[in-house]
């Protein structure tokens, strides 16, 4: 008996058991609304982050003389790849949902995105600087890495890590951990909270947003072959492609570099494809059903892949002030953002939280904002400010490790 229920654990205790119960009983929790807040698919983040915390405490146990275990470098490496799976699925189909307007509704009014990628990291990169400067306690290697963790971005995070050696990158990936957890849920919550707090009317606002970013999409020209059914050639192709443009390594001085990874890579993979539609004679157009279930499954698997490390680095790592300064460098330069976008760019209720989620280069807190909003024409807003915060931040990083 104890033999064969050691052979089911083993099984079931899999890295692909782990992912979908986590999964499971993410969406479960997601689903508990309060008040009209809930979280969505960010449950399945709260309990990737309960994994972690909880495998702290047990990371394998003994069933007879059979020890299952349940965290190791091995399975860490498993969430990794289960994570850029994730981003890579999730970047590249809202790439290619904003692909068809995105190039061609771009025109002097969206200047204001690429302005809010740079004012809402430099925000971030402020307070951390302030953060620094008001604790002797806080270097600065630890507010790279809360910076980075609260505003959710790996790419910052890496270039932090190479800008520094040994101890030093322990002490960024610490911070990373312990502001990761405020950063995601801090900006899903705010995405829900604001338009409630201003009693929007969601259903008009929708209607009003649609109308105004509406734009006629030519029909690609020509008899194009479809190699099949349900759009997998062109999604895979993008992310390729993405990969490809984000393995391109900029020098920025100093002997280091810059790229926008696989993150920022498929992104501008997705936004190609999708405004071209076509490449030749092939159909690269794909249905929005395919697009919202490849932008679904990534998020999850996102969530999953990055959710369980952050747990374990959480508990590993934490410390009070330090959580503080971590949500501090997350709710600044989000409140702020959303004002000066409000007030200096006029931008409507669901441009601006969408620009907010692209400076905050926030994967979760897009998806929650798709379901606020009940479209994912907030999804070119994000787009149009993702790829300026994502180099911000990468510099932003580097220099306050190297200068601070």
């Amino acid at each position: 008996m104890i033999t064969y229920l050691s052979a089911v654990c083993s099984s079931a205790l899999s890295i692909i058991f782990i992912v979908f119960l986590i999964g499971a009983i993410g969406y479960l929790v997601g689903a508990i609304s309060v008040k009209g807040i809930s979280l969505g698919t960010a449950g399945v983040l709260l309990i990737a982050l309960c994994y972690g915390v909880l495998i702290q405490y047990f990371p394998n146990f003994n069933i007879g003389e059979k020890q299952i275990v349940l965290w190791s470098d091995k399975i860490k490496a498993n969430f990794s790849i289960v994570s850029n799976i994730g981003t890579a699925l999730f970047v590249t189909a809202v790439g290619l949902i904003a692909g068809p307007k995105f190039f061609r509704t771009f025109n002097r009014s969206s200047i204001a995105y690429l302005v809010m990628g740079i004012v809402v990291i430099g925000l971030g990169a402020l307070t951390a600087i302030i953060c620094v400067k008001l604790d002797d306690n806080l270097s600065a290697n630890m507010a790279a890495g809360l910076l980075t963790g609260g505003l959710t971005s790996t790419p910052g995070f890496s270039a932090a890590k190479e800008a520094v050696e040994g101890a030093a990158q322990d002490e960024i990936s610490a911070g990373y951990g312990i502001a990761y957890l405020y950063g995601v849920l801090g900006v899903v919550l705010f995405v829900q909270i604001v338009p409630k707090i201003l009693k929007i009317d969601i259903a008009k606002e929708r209607e009003s947003f649609v109308a105004a970013g509406s734009v006629t999409i030519p029909e690609p020209k020509g008899k194009l072959i479809k190699i099949e059914e349900f759009g997998f050639f062109p999604f895979f192709l993008a992310v390729a492609i993405g990969c490809l443009i984000g393995a391109i390594k900029i020098p920025i001085g100093g002997g280091s570099y810059f790229s926008l990874g696989n993150s920022g890579g498929t992104l501008i993979g997705g936004l190609i494809i999708g405004h071209f539609g076509k490449i030749g004679c092939l159909d690269c157009r794909l249905s929005k059903q395919t697009l919202n279930f490849m932008r679904e499954l990534g998020l999850v698997l996102f969530l999953i892949g990055a959710g369980v490390p952050g747990g374990v680095n959480f508990v590993s790592n934490v410390k009070l002030s330090y959580f503080i300064y971590g949500a501090i460098m997350t709710t600044v330069p989000m409140i702020v953002g959303y004002v000066f976008a409000r007030y200096v760019f006029k931008l409507s209720i669901f441009n601006n939280l969408g620009s907010i989620t692209g400076g905050m280069t926030s994967t979760p807190a897009l998806g929650t904002l798709i379901a606020t909003a009940g479209t994912d024409e907030v999804s070119a807003a994000y787009a149009a400010t993702y790829p300026l915060a994502l180099v911000s931040i990468v510099l932003a990083s580097k220099i306050i490790v190297m200068l601070f």
